[in-house]
């Protein structure tokens, strides 16, 4: 298989690095916005370096992984649904509604394949979690807490680009709320706050969030982010119902303190970043991608998945500057 991956940031060379291993992607060819970051990751990798997007689309890829800035997404889904090649894009599609709906509109009349790089689908904590739900195992389901805390805040200049904090971060745990559960969100109350460094105040967003979230069959869910906790990268959910109560995301690394006497030691060594956190899953969720190209397995984050978690972002928003309740019949969904 014929690989083109476009984008050789962070992700980017992450994910070229993953494909490069992979026993059924026989060339790569990587390009970015940068020529010379793209040729020194393709030296490392021996892939082949394309001068710019146009080749990845006239070279006969087989397939295409997106992973270049958000502003790019929508355009290139676009490109890929019109030239009948499957992709994987790192969410979001985009940035607001509107170009949300239209790349999914090219998706869906090429008929190609969109996967959406959803990867806590591919964690095993919240694997173990969504099927102790759908088992059972913890009967009637009344409580969800569902956490995202990252170490320290991302530069100035990316939070005008990011979509702001329900968007960028807490848009996964939306997803997992979702995808653990089974049930929809059918209304939020969300605030949020930013008294933290002045550049969050300039990008108007905030630094730290909590929502409010009530489910389709009455279950109540909280979602809170923060940019700025200093103990490490925390990302957790607790799922409690009236026979039983589970936790995603505890274990020896988790970055919180007890103050009880026989309460857990700190982490020694806690997790300080996504990728670090999340590797095997962001591994998983590619390999399940060439899974989908190869015709062997089906999809398993298409773009209307990632458009539901939008919807849920776009919700908190507008309940955070109207400072009250919204159902998500509110926020236009498109075609059902």
């Amino acid at each position: 298989m014929r690989i083109g991956l476009i984008g050789t940031g962070r992700i980017g060379t992450f994910h070229a690095t993953t494909l490069d291993r992979h026993r059924e992607v026989g060339s790569l060819i990587v390009t970015d916005a940068d020529p010379a970051r793209a040729q020194e990751l393709a030296d490392r990798l021996g892939a082949t370096a394309a001068p710019g997007v146009d080749e990845i689309f006239t070279w006969g890829v087989d397939a295409v992984v997106i992973t270049a800035s958000t502003a790019a997404h929508a355009e290139l889904i676009g490109r890929a649904a019109r030239s009948g090649l499957p992709v994987f894009c790192e969410k979001p599609i985009a940035l607001d509604l509107a170009g949300t709906l239209a790349a999914l509109a090219e998706v869906e009349a090429a008929g190609t394949v969109l996967q959406l790089g959803f990867q806590r689908r591919f964690d095993a904590g919240y694997t173990a979690a969504r099927e102790a739900v759908r088992s059972g195992r913890l009967g009637r389901l009344h409580t969800v807490r569902a956490m995202t805390s990252d170490q320290s805040p991302p530069p100035a200049a990316y939070l005008p680009l990011s979509g702001g904090l329900y968007r960028d971060c807490l848009v996964h745990d939306f997803d997992m709320l979702r995808w653990v559960t089974g049930h929809e969100v059918v209304e939020v109350y969300a605030m949020g706050s930013d008294a933290g460094p002045a550049m969050f105040r300039e990008a108007r967003d905030i630094d730290t969030a909590a929502a409010v979230l009530t489910l389709d069959d009455g279950t109540l869910a909280t979602a809170t982010a923060t940019r700025m906790n200093g103990a490490g990268y925390d990302i957790r959910m607790e799922l409690a119902g009236d026979l039983d109560q589970i936790g995603v995301g505890l274990d020896d690394r988790t970055p919180i303190a007890s103050t009880e006497p026989a309460g857990p030691p700190p982490a020694d060594k806690p997790w300080t970043g996504f990728l670090e956190r999340f590797g095997p899953a962001y591994e998983a969720e590619l390999a399940a991608f060439v899974e989908v190209v190869r015709g062997e397995r089906a999809n398993p984050c298409d773009g209307r998945e990632a458009l539901h978690a939008l919807r849920i972002a776009e919700a908190c928003e507008l309940s955070r500057l109207e400072r009250r309740p919204v159902r998500l019949a509110e926020i236009p969904a498109g075609r059902d």
